[in-house]
């Protein structure tokens, strides 16, 4: 690990200033995953700015009825806040598919959208990677690729991004306040994080300094026909071989509404709205949900070792459809 200064900011406003006029400086608050990181030499920050005592660890209400996460709670109190485990099911349910309690007791909010992918040889620092050293190469693409991507993939990289909260808040629709040097915006959950293209190094749409304040949830949280699904080699303690975030709204046994979202196929949490229209107005029936998983993954490519992903996330989009649905037990 090299060696690195140390801030504790008192207010939002001197955080952002730490960070923005120090490119190679970071926040820091549970430090669950940039401490790992650090530990392996893939980050080397010159400068860490503690953020652990902003007053960003509130859950309240929004005027428009939706509800506002605070950045820095844990993964643990919104999983079981009242009022998540009430509205938001679907979104408790995939917090509490992730990681070990110990993880979620110190990880927050920000920190799960921020966190980097856990492919090996991003890892490896006695390998090339494009994600962590622009230009090098991924060799990803022809070797050891089990965990990797089926959806949204380029010749750059082939990772996947590991969180199972931001599944949720894609099908949710959340969006991610931030804060910067050119004040507050906006960005919605579903365009926060990038597919990798020619600049996989990069994994979201933040700026240089922003800093994420709050995630908001809207009205609409699916309370009564939902289900997380997640596929992986164990029981516990591991990352999501295709994971389902599957909502819905019906009349008797029609679709009214759908929101569809999956994990651990691309550099971000896969949303396909084009899917969620043909699912508006369908029975719920194995035929159509079966198309509608075909049309997710129309686009599907494996490389290898993950090519079975493709068959997998076919089942898993139709059983998971199906628990929402009440057609079977929820996932």
């Amino acid at each position: 690990m090299n060696n690195f200064s140390y801030t504790r900011a008192a207010d939002v406003g001197s955080a952002v200033h730490e960070v923005s006029a120090d490119d190679t400086a970071a926040f820091i608050a549970g430090g669950t995953n940039l401490v790992d990181l650090m530990k392996e030499n893939v980050a080397r920050p010159s400068r860490l700015v503690d953020i652990t005592r902003l007053p960003l660890t509130r859950i309240e209400e929004l005027p428009d009825g939706g509800l506002r996460l605070g950045a820095l709670v844990t993964n643990a109190d919104t999983a079981y806040n009242e009022q998540v485990e009430r509205r938001y099911p679907l979104l408790s349910r995939a917090i509490l598919a992730g990681a070990s309690a110990q993880l979620r007791n110190m990880a927050t909010n920000s920190g799960n959208l921020m966190q980097r992918t856990r492919c090996l040889y991003f890892y490896d620092t006695s390998t090339p990677c494009n994600k962590r050293e622009p230009g090098t190469g991924c060799p990803a693409i022809d070797g050891v690729n089990r965990m990797h991507a089926i959806l949204g993939t380029s010749k750059q990289c082939i990772a996947v991004h590991p969180s199972d909260m931001c599944v949720a808040l894609a099908a949710l629709d959340a969006s991610v306040r931030v804060t910067g040097t050119e004040g507050e915006r906006t960005i919605r959950l579903v365009d926060f994080h990038r597919l990798p293209g020619d600049t996989p190094h990069l994994d979201n749409n933040l700026r240089t300094g922003e800093i994420i304040t709050a995630i908001d949830l809207p009205a609409r949280g699916f309370p009564d026909h939902y289900a997380y699904l997640k596929v992986r080699d164990r029981a516990s303690y591991a990352f999501a071989l295709v994971s389902v975030a599957a909502a819905l709204e019906m009349d008797g046994d029609t679709v009214t509404e759908a929101r569809l979202a999956l994990g651990g196929v691309a550099h971000k949490p896969w949303r396909d709205t084009h899917t969620e229209l043909m699912l508006k107005g369908l029975s719920v029936t194995k035929d159509h949900f079966e198309a509608v998983a075909s049309e997710i993954l129309r686009d599907a490519k494996g490389f290898g070792h993950n090519t079975f992903k493709i068959a997998l996330a076919q089942r898993a989009i139709v059983r998971a459809l199906q628990h929402a649905a009440g057609m079977g037990r929820k996932a």
